[in-house]
């Protein structure tokens, strides 16, 4: 029998300190300290160009800081495959796979037939895709290939979800529907989760913990924090709609100078 997953999710504290980067002679991000505590949603907000995708890829290991450390501590499940994995907003699934063909890549080599195939069957379940386990990516919606990405992530059973802007691409309507279901999924599954975003609503829907940063070379400017279940949460409640509030008065002026800024970059 399986467990839900929230039951056997690992306990992983990640903490950045004093992290600095730049791009030979462009000072990108200065001196990041913050911590992601276990379970919690930290959500990385701020004007275009100010780091926030260059700081979850140090988090996640895939660029290494000029300056400052990224800590991992606690403990992983015994089941985790991948202590950190991403979600981006290209949903980079496999045309010539079925749904449960593309959740199943990620598990190939690691794990014999039969695990394989139970996992799979867990991740559809939890994601609500069991019926459309057959399905291609070409028969979906774009908010569909998006849950059918989240899945393929959620099958190593990750440590740390890490997601750069996984509702970009998608229209307003379906962003909207696919962040309800988003904060079921992340409450269910209990996994540390790092979410880069430029929409608000998204930052006051999910966060457990608001990283504002400044204007290039990102500072951490404020941080705020939503202390109840984000699927308690609904886009029209009082307090979210405050928060949109105190996060665009923060960014209102530094984004407007990022967007001249970027306006008026030779080439």
């Amino acid at each position: 029998m399986n467990l839900p997953v929230a039951a056997r999710a690992s306990q992983l504290r990640l903490s950045v300190q004093g992290v600095s980067h730049r791009y030979r002679d462009l000072d990108v991000l200065d001196r990041i300290d913050i911590a992601v505590e276990p379970g919690e949603v930290m959500v990385l907000i701020g004007p275009s160009g100010c780091g926030k995708s260059t700081l979850l890829g140090i988090m996640g290991g895939l660029l290494q800081p000029q300056s400052g450390a990224v800590r991992c501590s606690g403990e992983l499940a015994a089941d985790c495959l991948n202590p950190l994995t991403y979600v981006f907003q290209d949903f980079a699934l496999l045309p010539w796979r079925s749904v449960r063909g593309n959740i199943a890549l990620v598990l190939e080599g690691r794990l014999d037939r039969a695990a394989r195939e139970a996992r799979v069957e867990d991740v559809l379940r939890l994601t609500g895709l069991a019926e459309f386990a057959g399905s291609w990516p070409r028969q979906l919606s774009g908010g569909m290939r998006q849950r059918v990405g989240i899945a393929r992530a959620l099958a190593v059973r990750p440590a740390c979800l890490l997601m750069d802007e996984p509702l970009s691409a998608l229209d307003a309507q379906t962003r909207g529907l696919l962040l309800d279901e988003f904060a079921q999924l992340i409450e269910r599954a209990g996994t540390t989760t790092v979410y880069v975003t430029h929409n608000l609503a998204e930052a006051a829907r999910l966060g457990h913990q608001i990283v504002v940063l400044s204007r290039r070379p990102g500072r951490v400017k404020a941080v705020l924090r939503i202390d109840r279940p984000i699927t308690s949460r609904h886009a029209s409640d009082a307090d979210l709609v405050a928060v949109e509030q105190q996060l665009w008065a923060l960014i209102r002026d530094e984004a407007a100078a990022a967007e001249r800024e970027i306006a008026h970059a030779p080439g």
